[in-house]
């Protein structure tokens, strides 16, 4: 029996073909008010540019490692470890270190990023299996914890269809197609893996992790083109929008709309 969908978020669910920008200015913004409060704190600093430098290169390292290990990065710690690096005392003058991450995380003020929607077929089939009492829950591979992501998730009008089960890689600990990472949803929702699909678009990340799992797994194709999937990575399904969904669910769970 069908009793949860777990999807993936970015383009996914949110649509990034629309993105021209550079991530590095974009990231460099939310950078500045962190590096000014710092500033305000602690003297001497590092200048801004050796700052920013600094994070970039802890943040390639953090990534680069993760995808050996399957650690999570966490923008928290990076933004903590920066700061040490560039001249903050890491007795942070008595503050500890987890005050010390959130103050960052809430100056480093994210944003929805300009050029980014929701799939025109999201809201409609999200609205769709919800009217079918199907649970809904999201796993990201982000960086940022999930309240910083669910900034997006509200101005994307998202939210509310994700009311309880939400992760983000950091919030975990562990990157996708780490099979505990999906466990850790299924915990959460509370049910078992032969009664959850997973929707989402990479291959090596979704449907690998989603298989390991145990779960049934399925491609969303973000180009209108048939998939082709070299290897042993092979997802249950492919599908080019999730208007094709519904379709899927009803081969491999008759019934499940009632």
């Amino acid at each position: 029996m069908l009793k949860a969908i777990i999807f993936d978020l970015d383009d996914t669910l949110i649509d990034w073909s629309g993105f021209t920008g550079d991530w590095t200015q974009i990231e460099t913004k939310h950078l500045r008010p962190v590096y000014d409060y710092l500033r305000s704190k602690h003297d001497p600093l590092k200048d801004f540019a050796e700052f920013c430098n600094t994070f970039y290169t802890q943040t390639r390292a953090a990534w680069s490692q993760g995808q050996a290990t399957l650690n999570a990065p966490h923008l928290g710690e990076l933004l903590v470890n920066t700061a040490f690096a560039c001249g903050v005392p890491e007795t942070l003058n008595g503050m500890p270190r987890d005050e010390f991450r959130k103050k960052l995380l809430h100056l480093h003020h994210w944003s929805p990023v300009e050029g980014t929607t929701v799939f025109a077929d999201v809201t409609d089939i999200l609205t769709k299996l919800r009217a079918h009492k199907i649970k809904l829950a999201l796993l990201t591979n982000a960086y940022q914890p999930m309240w910083m992501r669910d900034i997006e998730m509200r101005a994307h009008g998202l939210i509310d269809f994700f009311p309880m089960c939400r992760f983000s890689a950091a919030d975990i600990g562990l990157l996708k197609p780490h099979p505990d990472a999906f466990h850790k949803v299924l915990e959460c929702i509370g049910i078992e893996p032969h009664e959850a699909v997973f929707v989402g678009d990479s291959p090596d990340t979704d449907i690998a992790g989603a298989q390991a799992a145990g779960m049934k797994s399925i491609l969303r194709v973000v180009k209108r083109t048939q998939p082709m999937i070299s290897g042993l990575i092979v997802p249950d399904s492919a599908i080019n929008t999730l208007h094709e969904l519904p379709a899927v669910l009803d081969d491999w769970f008759p019934g499940w709309r009632d």
